[in-house]
């Protein structure tokens, strides 16, 4: 892997990657904890009417997407406040009425045939010095609001009545969040792809959350394990010319499962003991 460093497409990857990585740790872990997860997918799934809509009326791609996905993200958002039984009914709607429509006009846009497979797994290896500011630039931004509202962040994530009690503006800190996830979504897609993204945001967020005391070690962990994804992802990308993407995903995926498996071991395991001492305290268990 250091030797593949000499070459600037990679060393571009890795950071675009690591920045991803800490921008979807930070996102994912507020994702997972507000259990909002599938609303993430329907963003990110939605952003394809805004690439579509760009590519159709000749718009920079940024702006049709931020515009399309916010739009998308605040219906849902509002729908998931005021009627959380029928939310997840309209995200699934909005996330295959984005798609189509993007693909629709992809497929109206004259003289343009696009590859849509980029935009699944996006083109880490393509990645200009000039993106890499731009996510350094979002990586800030979203640092900034989670640190100024770390405190109602926490709240609104682990208890909605206490954080209504303390008078946080519960609804407008909501929709913030909701509108910070689809720009975000939309700046990293372009760079990971859309099924990286949401691996990112999900399953180091996932794997991290039984082990961290606080949500800062949960957004500091899902960082880090994500970083580890990237690394072992573009690594055997690079050892055996695969798609890095593809590959990120992958080890994503594996640990995931990984993961899974232990935790189902380690409670057998406490189950088992359990029964052991249970028997041990039986009259009559040791004559």
């Amino acid at each position: 892997m250091l030797e593949a460093l000499q070459y600037e497409f990679m060393r571009n990857a890795l950071t675009a990657g690591l920045l991803a990585s800490v921008i979807c740790g930070i996102m994912g872990t507020l994702v997972v904890v507000n259990r909002i997860v599938f609303l993430s997918g329907g963003i990110a799934h939605a952003a394809y009417g805004g690439i579509g809509l760009s590519f159709f009326l000749g718009w920079p791609y940024m702006i049709g997407s931020i515009g399309f996905s916010f739009t998308a993200a605040m219906v849902m958002a509002a729908v998931g406040l005021k009627a959380k039984h029928r939310a997840d009914t309209l995200i699934g709607v909005i996330w295959a009425l984005g798609m189509a429509i993007g693909i629709i006009l992809l497929d109206l846009t004259p003289g343009y045939n696009v590859d849509l497979m980029s935009y699944l797994f996006g083109s880490i290896l393509t990645v200009p010095g000039s993106d890499l500011w731009v996510m350094l630039i979002v990586g800030i931004l979203i640092a900034g609001f989670v640190v100024y509202f770390y405190k109602d962040l926490l709240a609104i994530s682990y208890d909605e009545e206490f954080a209504r009690i303390r008078g946080v503006p519960i609804r407008a800190l909501y929709l913030a969040l909701i509108g910070l996830l689809a720009v975000t979504i939309v700046m990293v897609i372009q760079i990971v792809g859309l099924i990286l993204v949401i691996a990112l945001l999900t399953i180091p967020p996932f794997i991290v959350e039984k082990y961290a005391k606080s949500l800062f070690q949960m957004m500091v962990g899902s960082s880090l394990l994500g970083a580890v994804f990237t690394i072992s992802g573009l690594w055997l990308s690079y050892t055996f010319n695969l798609t890095s993407g593809a590959c990120i995903i992958l080890v994503s995926g594996i640990a995931f499962f990984l993961n899974l498996v232990v935790d189902r071991l380690m409670i057998s395991r406490i189950r088992d003991s359990g029964s052991l001492s249970a028997a041990d305290q039986e009259p009559g268990a040791n004559p």
